[in-house]
């Protein structure tokens, strides 16, 4: 997206809003950067609703779904109009991480807001067909590193998305300079992915737990790792990269952002409030019923966290060629 249509986008959205925002400037808000549905809207409505549920807001969370530009729309609203608004939190993922560090939101960067937790997280994973002759991470990474160009992954994101960064990530630890080396097949989803891996067109497939669960159960492939801190509730056979030596974090998670220039006091108020709701045994059934396993980091810690997947991502994306 160019910069003079993202910003005609952004006036346009602003001008929409111009009505509603003077009614709404005291309310609690969370705004979801994309239409009702999908990870935002439920990171809004679920983490917003627990939050009134538990007494950590002393009113409901209206939720505003403001879509347009993969989150971009929301994030230069945000930086724009609202960056003083104590009342205000947005939903954000992996997504939103990523495309800063690709500077796809047309020149905006990640330190125009600021970032305040993620309480769930659909754990990356590596997994290979069942047949494959690699039983191990390390297996499939020596591999790698004998013939960087022969062994190919497939995944359910574009070239430079997330599922292509994951590899990569696993990859530059593990000693391999070159990155730009190794094959990536991006396929329309996780299921897609399975099935080339699985028919043997490559070697490994590169998603998110959620999009591999049938498959396990089914017996058509065997997961090498979980890019998680420790092993995942109900999948606890499944070893994590850091415990087989690859110090890898690389988790699709759910948290919130706010605008950056509320004061400490506000940010560590939204800070309290999402632990909360982390703490609640209402979020550890809305994260059992959709799929995700526990990723708690909140406040600095987690601000902590962006700048360095942001900052990582962004050096990737450079040696691969998805930016200059």
């Amino acid at each position: 997206m160019t910069k003079r249509l993202f910003k005609a986008l952004l006036t346009s959205a602003v001008l929409g809003l111009g009505a509603t925002t003077v009614v709404q400037a005291q309310a609690t808000e969370c705004i979801a950067p994309a239409n009702p549905g999908g990870g935002w809207d439920f990171t809004c409505r679920q983490i917003g609703k627990i939050m009134f549920d538990i007494g950590a807001v002393d009113k409901p969370v209206q939720v505003t779904n403001m879509a347009g530009a993969g989150g971009g729309l929301a994030f230069g609203h945000v930086v724009a109009e609202r960056g003083t608004d104590e009342d205000l939190i947005i939903a954000a993922s992996s997504a939103t991480s990523t495309r800063l560090a690709q500077n796809a939101y047309a020149g905006m960067t990640a330190d125009q807001v600021r970032f305040v937790g993620a309480i769930g997280a659909d754990p990356g994973v590596i997994v290979v067909a069942a047949d494959s002759p690699y039983q191990s991470l390390n297996d499939l990474v020596d591999a790698i590193k004998a013939e960087p160009g022969k062994l190919a992954f497939a995944g359910g994101s574009a070239v430079g998305g997330f599922d292509h960064l994951k590899p990569l990530m696993i990859l530059q630890r593990a000693g391999i300079t070159d990155v730009s080396a190794v094959k990536y097949i991006g396929v329309d989803g996780g299921a897609d992915a399975i099935t080339q891996t699985v028919g043997g067109f490559t070697q490994a497939m590169s998603g998110d737990m959620s999009e591999i669960v049938g498959f396990l159960k089914s017996g058509d492939v065997r997961a090498l790792a979980v890019l998680t801190d420790a092993r995942v509730p109900g999948f606890e056979d499944i070893p994590t990269a850091k415990e087989q030596g690859i110090d890898v974090v690389a988790v699709n998670w759910r948290g919130l952002y706010v605008p950056k220039d509320i004061s400490d006091e506000a940010f560590n108020k939204w800070a309290d409030r999402l632990q909360q709701v982390a703490d609640s045994p209402e979020w550890a059934a809305a994260m059992a019923a959709n799929g995700l396993a526990p990723f708690t980091k909140v406040g600095g810690d987690f601000q902590s966290y962006v700048d360095g997947v942001v900052a990582e991502v962004r050096t990737l994306s450079k040696e691969i060629g998805v930016i200059q």
